[in-house]
Order: C-alpha cells, then sequence, then structure tokens
C-alpha cells in the first residue's frame, strides 16, 4: 500500500483545505447536507445493531463496541463518497497557516458546512421517527434512543467541552491519518480502527449529535417509547430544543474546534518548515 510521509501529509491537507475554501457555496452546503445524512446513518444503525445491550447496564461497554463496528461506516462514506463534515474541516487551519486562503474564508466553510450537516442529520431524524423502526422490541429501541438523548443534554457545560476537545483530537487524527493513505482500501483500514476506538469512547462529536438528540426528542412524542426509557424524570423534563443547543451543541461544538485545529495547527508547527508539494 503506497502511502505520504508526515510532511506530505501536510502538503495534501493545505491542498486540501485550499479546494474546500473555493468550491461554490451551493456545493459546500449540498456535501455539508450529505455527511450530515451520512453520519446520521451511521448513528441511527449503529444504534439499532446496539440498543438491547445499552439497555443492559452491565453491557453498555460492549454496547459501544459494536456501535463503533458500524459507526465508522459514516466517515468513509464521507472521505470517499464526497462530503464536508464540520469535525474534518478544522484542518483547513493549515491552508490559513501557510496563506493560502483567509481566516474569514475559513470561518465561512465551516458556517455552512456546519450548517449542511445540521439539515441532514435532522432530517434522518425525523425520517427514522416517521418510520417505526424505534417500535422494535415494543419500543425499547425507541426508549433507548431517548436515555441516549437525554444523557447528552443532562452532562455539565464543561464536560460537554472538554468531551467535544477529546473527540476531535480523535477524529482529525483520523482524518489526518487517512491523508496517508493513497488507494481506498488503505482509507477504510484507517477509518475502521481508528473511528472504532473514538465511537466506543464516548466522546461528544456535534454532527453526531445533530442526529442522536433530535432523534430522541421526536422519540419523546412517543408514550409507549417514553416509558421504555431509563432516563430519570429531569432528565427527560430536560430533553429539548433549547437544551439540545445550549447544554450540548454549543460546548461540543466549540470543543470539537479546539481539538481540530489544534491537530492541524501542531502538526503544521512541527513540519510546516519542510513542507512543500505532495506527491
Amino acid at each position: 500500500m503506497e502511502t505520504r510521509t508526515p510532511v506530505e501529509i501536510l502538503a495534501y491537507a493545505s491542498d486540501t483545505g485550499l479546494a474546500k475554501t473555493q468550491r461554490k457555496f451551493s456545493s459546500v452546503l449540498i456535501l455539508a447536507f450529505f455527511a450530515g445524512i451520512f453520519i446520521a446513518f451511521a448513528a441511527g444503525v449503529s444504534t439499532i445493531a446496539a440498543y438491547n445491550l445499552y439497555a443492559n447496564p452491565e453491557a453498555y461497554g460492549l454496547g459501544r463496541a459494536v456501535a463503533g463496528v458500524l459507526f465508522g461506516s459514516g466517515l468513509m462514506l464521507v472521505i470517499l463518497g464526497g462530503g464536508e463534515l464540520f469535525t474534518g474541516s478544522m484542518l483547513i487551519v493549515t491552508t490559513a497557516l501557510d496563506r493560502r486562503t483567509t481566516v474569514k474564508k475559513m470561518f465561512l466553510n465551516w458556517l455552512l458546512v456546519y450548517i449542511g450537516n445540521l439539515a441532514g442529520s435532522i432530517l434522518i431524524a425525523w425520517m427514522i421517527y416517521l418510520s417505526g423502526l424505534f417500535n422494535n422490541s415494543a419500543g425499547l429501541l425507541g426508549g433507548v434512543t431517548i436515555t441516549i438523548a437525554a444523557s447528552k443534554t443532562s452532562i455539565s457545560f464543561i464536560a460537554a467541552f472538554v468531551l467535544g476537545v477529546l473527540c476531535n483530537l480523535l477524529v482529525c487524527f483520523t482524518v489526518w491519518t487517512t491523508y496517508a493513505a493513497k488507494d481506498a482500501a488503505g482509507k477504510v483500514l484507517i477509518i475502521f480502527f481508528l473511528i472504532l476506538l473514538f465511537a466506543t469512547s464516548g466522546f461528544e462529536h456535534s454532527v453526531a449529535n445533530m442526529y442522536y438528540i433530535p432523534a430522541g426528542i421526536f422519540a419523546k412524542l412517543n408514550p409507549q417509547w417514553l416509558v421504555m426509557s431509563q432516563a430519570s424524570a429531569q432528565q427527560i423534563a430536560g430533553l429539548n430544543w433549547l437544551n439540545f443547543a445550549v447544554k450540548n451543541l454549543i460546548p461540543v461544538t466549540l470543543g470539537n474546534i479546539i481539538g481540530g485545529v489544534l491537530v492541524g495547527f501542531l502538526y503544521w508547527v512541527s513540519l510546516g518548515k519542510n513542507k512543500r508539494t505532495c506527491s
């Protein structure tokens, strides 16, 4: 398997960031919309695979590992199929540090990608709710969906922020490492093992949460699924659109930004002096 060296990866990352910031707004939004759909599918299907384990406290860790085996498919679709994912877009910082794009263009790209990811993720959450899939096991899947969402809107701002930092350190290390591989098979192997590590960890990913929490809010509308949830009454009461934004999405997004920018910045500092062109 032919690979790029670390210095060549940095050059490739800078070139990739430049291409991202030069796309038309409509193209960025469409590709971001697709990425939101990809991650939502991965999150939804991984929950379907593991919800019986999630419902058993003694098997919760195993459930996360089972879900992690499937969750990487979302990033595979983004990387190989074409998509703009907010968390991975933090690596555009390498392009800005090379002065090949402006900070304004970088922030604009992030904003457009974020909007597109949000739209795609919520759409899939709504469609899965309408499909009736949450009726699995007499509504247990719906109950677990509510439990997952309620737990995410119940953590503190600081905890959500730190979990967001840890998440995007791993995600951007993964994206960065996929740049080493020059073929699809290499990228798939890298994504599978590294996203398995992330998904099993329990760290907070803003785009994944754009599916998990809306899905829980929608599922909460069904009394049968609500009864099957293991969340406390206080947690369920706090599961709403305001807390989705304020108690999870904002701190997790800020943490994702810090974690992702840190990866790109430190690689640029350590390798930038030797970077020329990618092969």
